[in-house]
């Protein structure tokens, strides 16, 4: 039996009853980072073996767990924030353990994508989550498919590149595309930025930046989509109206589902 248990993105106190339970009657607990879920087992005076289960080694210990696994033990799988496979590792082995026959129960819990797009203001009946852009490759060509996404957009950011990341989303999308940044949630310090991007971007360029980043992004109004693809086809002449000047979003379009 494979359980996956989410864990407090920041406040320890945000962890279910359940989730305790379940860590307190496995046989082993596989952490993304020893070190972090040793203070999470310390402060509930959880006492079982630890065993490391990252990006860096999951391929190699995959064939091992999976024995263990068909062999009767009952593990759990911890990544130092939030839900395990939620841009964090867990995917090759749950796959695995579906393909064995080994049944995986996935604890309800923390996300950091959901409060942070729950408290931005942004239309949430539609969205989609992207969690962290690619690096280098691909990066470019996916941005300019977000610039033309309508539904609400959820990011993944490290604080070291927030700002450069704004700057390219303004770039992309428009300085004054609304979005919301939020860090370090559920700790004394949370901090939820609204406004547009190059105005967001701004703050944290003169502030600095701490805490693990969601950054939640308005998506682009059909209209606008229109004109940038009329754009793009040629099909508006020199003296048309530009992309960047068409109307704001009709309220109907911002409201929720009813």
């Amino acid at each position: 039996m494979l359980y996956i248990v989410p864990s407090p993105i920041g406040n320890l106190q945000d962890i279910t009853l359940r989730a305790l339970e379940v860590l307190k009657s496995v046989d082993l607990i596989l952490a993304e980072d020893t070190r972090n879920s040793s203070r999470l087992l310390n402060h509930y005076q959880i006492v079982k073996p630890l065993s490391p289960y990252h990006q860096h080694n999951e391929h190699r210990v995959l064939a091992h767990l999976a024995d263990q696994l068909l062999l009767g033990k009952k593990m759990a799988m911890l990544t130092d924030a939030g839900t395990p496979g939620v841009s964090d590792p867990a995917f090759l082995l749950v796959r695995e353990c579906i393909r064995i026959g080994v049944k995986v129960e996935c604890l309800p819990g923390a996300t950091a994508f959901v409060p942070a797009l729950v408290n931005s203001g942004l239309p949430m009946n539609r969205f989609c989550f992207e969690g962290f852009l690619p690096p280098k490759k691909g990066r470019q060509t996916l941005l300019k498919q977000l610039a033309l996404e309508e539904r609400t957009i959820v990011l993944y950011e490290s604080p070291l590149r927030l700002v450069k990341t704004l700057e390219e989303l303004a770039g992309y999308f428009g300085a004054d595309r609304h979005c919301c940044v939020s860090r370090e949630l559920t700790k004394v310090f949370e901090e939820n930025r609204r406004g547009g991007l190059k105005e967001v971007s701004e703050h944290f360029k003169e502030k600095g930046v701490k805490g693990e980043i969601v950054i939640v992004i308005e998506g682009v109004s059909g209209k606008r989509r229109a004109a940038v693809e009329a754009l793009e086809r040629g099909d508006v002449s020199e003296g048309s109206e530009r992309a960047e000047d068409v109307d704001e979003v009709d309220e109907a379009e911002l409201g929720g589902e009813g």
